[in-house]
């Protein structure tokens, strides 16, 4: 069986590269060949060694996923269908903007976390994608876009980790993935411009810190234990005081200086002015301990297994007022790609349930798919 080389970072392809016999620099050649010029085929690759190009097809592959489908909105969103086997689906999205173009990745076929709000979660979980399958989708989306719209230079200016399933319960394979986008060599993206979204798994966020810190989006919609345990079950493990303690040493690695909590608005369940003051209590409390966040208020999709609708928009925009006065600065969501059900929560996959029953689902934890409506500001790089 041939090595995909997708799977590698540029230290990987190195060490692959040694394994043959060759010089470090050939990796360098190969992976920008890979990421910077989307080459499929070795062929293709005209400044490598004659004999290298021969050799490279019998122990390795450049493959991405099969695609199933794509659909476009009059938004300008694209969203493609993939095939990773055994009946399994994913979904990515990209959301064209005048000043940046961004692309939301999916990092596991389902998901195990299992929030309220999150179809995905009721379906559950199927397995962790290769780091192939992760940035392969990006080194899809980034050369069939230039392809398509004749342009040499880089198209996707932002990635976020907001697709179906929990990044940092893939972190083995996220890893490399991420280092990918990061290098110069490969897509050479800003750290402020790669978005990893997480429900709160505390010792990965520690890690993440550690290893890669890029900007960091946190899933925590209710501003007590009790209502979070009940909406996002991970909170039982990894309570709110755990989660923030995470995001504050978080905070001395990352390339923002603030945090961003996610809060999807659920009518009569969290988005009450009583809970408004609560999370300005809790943010004041952290903020000694040297916590800076901002807030995106995302508009609840519903689906009937949840049991859970969407907060009015007046209440909305009194829930952002009561954070705005308390100095915290809040944006509200516009979603986008709402005519190809590819709006926040409406990703649809065909995706194997633990029973082994394949179905239609609206996919995806109310991730960071649509263009964001600013209520205060816009931070530069988000």
């Amino acid at each position: 069986m041939t090595t995909n080389l997708l799977d590698y970072d540029l230290e990987g392809l190195a060490a692959f590269c040694e394994r043959l016999g060759e010089k470090r620099f050939r990796a360098t050649q190969l992976f920008r060949w890979i990421h910077q010029r989307g080459a499929s085929s070795f062929d293709q690759m005209t400044d490598l060694a004659k004999s290298l190009r021969e050799k490279l097809p019998v122990s390795a592959r450049i493959e991405g996923m099969t695609l199933v489908s794509r659909h476009d909105s009059v938004d300008g969103t694209i969203k493609w269908l993939f095939s990773v086997g055994a009946g399994d689906v994913i979904e990515t999205v990209f959301i064209p903007e005048s000043d940046r173009g961004t692309l939301c990745i999916s990092s596991q076929a389902g998901c195990a976390v299992g929030c309220r709000f999150c179809s995905t979660g009721h379906q559950g979980f199927s397995r962790n994608l290769t780091t192939a399958e992760i940035i392969g989708q990006l080194w899809f989306a980034e050369h069939s876009l230039r392809q398509q719209l004749k342009k040499p230079e880089r198209v996707i200016s932002n990635v976020v980790m907001m697709g179906m399933g929990e990044p940092l319960q893939n972190y083995t394979q996220l890893l490399p993935a991420l280092r990918v986008m990061l290098d110069d060599h490969g897509y050479g993206l800003s750290r402020r411009r790669v978005t990893v979204s997480t429900s709160g798994v505390v010792p990965m966020m520690d890690r993440l810190g550690q290893d890669c810190p890029v900007a960091l989006a946190v899933s925590l919609h209710a501003p007590v234990d009790a209502l979070r345990s009940d909406l996002v079950p991970l909170n039982k493990k990894y309570p709110i005081a755990e989660l923030l303690e995470a995001c504050v040493r978080y905070q001395q690695f990352a390339p923002r200086d603030f945090i961003t909590f996610e809060y999807c608005m659920l009518d009569g369940v969290n988005d009450q002015p009583e809970h408004a003051r609560q999370l300005i209590a809790l943010m004041q409390q952290h903020a000694a301990g040297g916590l800076s966040c901002k807030f995106n208020l995302i508009p609840f999709n519903p689906f009937p297994a949840s049991g859970l609708t969407r907060s009015a928009m007046p209440e909305v925009v009194a829930f952002a007022k009561i954070l705005m006065d308390a100095g915290i600065v809040t944006t509200v969501r516009k979603t986008r790609g709402d005519d190809i059900d590819a709006a926040c929560g409406q990703l649809a996959g065909d995706v194997q349930d633990r029973t082994g029953v394949e179905r239609r689902i609206a996919s995806q934890r109310q991730g960071m798919l649509g263009s964001i409506k600013v209520v205060v500001t816009r931070e530069v790089g988000t």
